[in-house]
């Protein structure tokens, strides 16, 4: 695929950098140079998979807890990538499946894929640990183009 000059491989400096088109997030990416005190969170309230970071000093303790059954309704899977090891190119798709942009991922950077299309291109030997909603749902839970 051949790609506009100024999307090739693009690596941006913020620590984090949401992807927009138009008003809806594509994905939101985390850098591993990203650090901050105490709690952050990067999603909207309303999305179904939610992705924060914590900071915490010594010490610090996170009570017991056991998390409640709630019903929950999933309308599209939203996945995070945690990149391992390696260096991996994400190509960002409109809503209708056209090319938008592409981003560069390197070891300790992590992506949450939200809305819209998306495919990748290892630039090195890489490892991915990803993390999305279940149970699987076969081919009906993606479309290829």
């Amino acid at each position: 695929m051949i790609f506009p000059e100024e999307n090739k491989n693009i690596k941006s400096n913020e620590l984090i950098e949401k992807i927009y088109e138009n008003n809806t997030i594509l994905a939101i990416i985390i850098r591993t140079n990203f650090k901050k005190e105490g709690i952050h969170f990067f999603t909207p309230e309303d999305f179904s998979q939610q992705l924060g970071y914590m900071n915490r000093p010594i010490g610090y303790k996170i009570s017991p807890h056991i998390h409640n059954k709630v019903q929950r309704t999933i309308n599209y899977t939203q996945e995070v990538l945690f990149i391992k090891s390696g260096l991996v190119r994400v190509d960002f798709y409109k809503l209708d499946r056209s090319f938008f942009k592409s981003r560069v991922l390197e070891s300790g950077d992590v992506i949450l894929l939200s809305a819209g299309g998306h495919g990748f291109e290892m630039l090195e030997e890489s490892e991915i640990l990803e993390v999305k909603q279940g149970p699987f749902s076969g081919n009906i839970d993606k479309t290829r183009f």
